[in-house]
């Protein structure tokens, strides 16, 4: 037994067999869509244009000290990396709370469990990040609202911007405190230094005066010369107070402050000292600026991302598409009834074959 054969020509006379029905039914779907079209809001998107700048060019530690440009994003790690806080929870939330969308978008209030989940699900659905082919990022919000979508699309770049900027200054403070310890530790340093220099100088009298020991020298050899005249023309008492001279100008308890037992004794370790006070001085002041450098970075704002076109309220309705919904639905509604009747047709006429002929 052959099987039927069926085409799309086939099938007019089963729709004019059923053309009330089926006119019924395209009247009813143009009249409850096009109600359900116009009951719809309109809803507006927003769109802002950025690029994403490499967090090292904007160091402010770098620009600070080395000097340095602005290069303009390009490559895929700062891309995927702006994109992704773009798309974090933190953000959203943060920008939820901000424009109060738990009211917005009437989902219960902030705090429970199903309306934060409510209003993140819906914020997420209006939001769009995408890196077009010009390596920029576009970031697109729809809402009802057009003057609140373009607000919350410039509110979340500032949003990306600043926790963008939290990731290159994360250690930052931790850098700080270093940088603090370590001018502290040489404050202490040239301090105590300082303070051996001088227990030094007034111990050994040695103040690091210019040509200090062939002065010292010099005394002792006129006066050791003047001793020894003294004595060969036999004047005792002149040679007495040369000899009590000499004394002064070589030994510690003679009474001079500057004496060559002290000098011989104090010189060398004066030396090491003054070496050490110098080079604490140096880095003492190679530490204060350093301090100063990091604390001016740290405190210092530079925005990671270069805006392009900020987002701007909308001028005309991005959705619905109310004649797309309405021919949509008649369409549809005429596909599903052809549908219905000729499976109505094909089983009448599988029960009409299935009775027996009468006598």
């Amino acid at each position: 037994m052959s099987s039927r054969s069926y085409s799309l020509l086939g099938l007019w006379p089963v729709i004019n067999r059923w053309k009330y029905l089926v006119i019924g039914a395209l009247a009813l779907a143009l009249v409850v869509s096009a109600v359900v079209a116009l009951l719809m809001p309109n809803i507006y998107k927003s769109t802002t244009v950025f690029y994403p700048t490499d967090p090292q060019t904007t160091d402010p530690d770098r620009i600070v000290t080395e000097g340095g440009k602005l290069e303009l994003g390009g490559r895929t790690e700062d891309l995927d990396r702006v994109i992704t806080i773009g798309q974090s929870q933190p953000v959203a939330e943060g920008i939820i709370r901000r424009f109060r969308l738990h009211e917005h978008y009437k989902v219960g209030k902030a705090g429970d469990d199903a309306a934060d989940n409510a209003a993140l699900n819906e914020f997420s659905s209006n939001l769009d990040i995408v890196h077009n082919d010009r390596d920029a990022i576009e970031l697109t919000f729809r809402d009802k609202d057009k003057v609140l979508a373009a607000r919350i699309a410039n509110a979340m770049v500032q949003s990306i911007d600043s926790v963008n900027q939290q990731l290159t200054f994360a250690n930052r403070g931790k850098v700080l405190e270093l940088y603090a310890q370590r001018r502290n530790f040489l404050q202490r340093e040239y301090q105590s230094t300082s303070d051996s220099l001088l227990a030094g100088r007034r111990r050994y009298g040695i103040y690091g005066l210019a040509l200090e020991s062939r002065y010292l020298a010099k005394e002792i050899i006129e006066t050791e010369s003047a001793l020894r005249r003294a004595e060969g023309e036999g004047n005792s008492s002149k040679a007495a107070g040369l000899r009590r001279a000499l004394r002064a100008l070589t030994k510690t308890e003679g009474g001079n402050i500057f004496n060559l037992e002290s000098y011989t004794t104090g010189i060398d370790r004066m030396n090491t000292l003054y070496a050490r006070f110098a080079d604490l001085q140096n880095r003492l002041i190679k530490a204060r600026s350093d301090y100063e450098t990091a604390r001016l970075g740290i405190s210092g704002k530079i925005s990671n991302i270069y805006v392009v076109q900020e987002a701007y309220p909308a001028t005309r309705k991005a959705a619905p598409v109310r004649w797309f919904i309405v021919m949509s639905s008649v369409l549809i509604t005429f596909a599903l009834s052809v549908i219905f009747i000729t499976l109505l047709e094909l089983y009448r006429g599988n029960l009409s074959m299935g009775k027996p002929a009468a006598r």
